[in-house]
């Protein structure tokens, strides 16, 4: 069982994992969009999240991305997160290319009340915070397909 799902991860790292296309190709014209809603803390199941997120926006899906919780932390200027083989990438340079590519990524709007000394100014430049009401009426539209991790 262990092996499978080397293989498996292995495969989903596969082909075009390095290769993200041009923005002006992924519109919102498609049958569905990738909601990715990010929660946890564990480096390997940001980088999971991440990796699907990515082969997503390769195959031409329009994707959008929430942080929240511990996951967060991923949108801070100053956080790190380890590389994973075999692309020797990291959860935070996953996010940075999506982000690069034009991919909309938020944090929660209740994340930076709920820290310490944490203002926007802390975010990666690019990233926001989510509007509750917006983010619900995005999620209730019938071709968007959501994920959370």
């Amino acid at each position: 069982m262990k092996s499978l799902l080397s293989a498996l991860i292995i495969t989903l790292f596969a082909g075009s994992f390095l290769t993200v296309n041009a923005m002006d190709n992924h519109s919102n014209e498609h049958e569905g969009e990738l909601f990715v809603v990010l929660t946890s803390e564990n480096p390997e199941t940001q980088m999971m999240a991440l990796v699907l997120a990515t082969q997503s926006f390769n195959q031409d899906v329009p994707v959008r991305i929430l942080l929240c919780s511990e996951a967060g932390d991923l949108a801070l200027k100053n956080s790190e997160s380890p590389a994973f083989q075999p692309a020797d990438r990291s959860p935070k340079q996953l996010l940075q290319n999506l982000l690069n590519n034009g991919v909309t990524v938020e944090v929660c709007g209740i994340y930076l009340p709920n820290r310490d000394h944490l203002s926007a100014d802390d975010l990666i430049e690019g990233i926001g915070t989510a509007a509750p009401p917006e983010v619900a009426a995005y999620m209730k539209q019938p071709h968007v397909r959501y994920f959370s991790f």
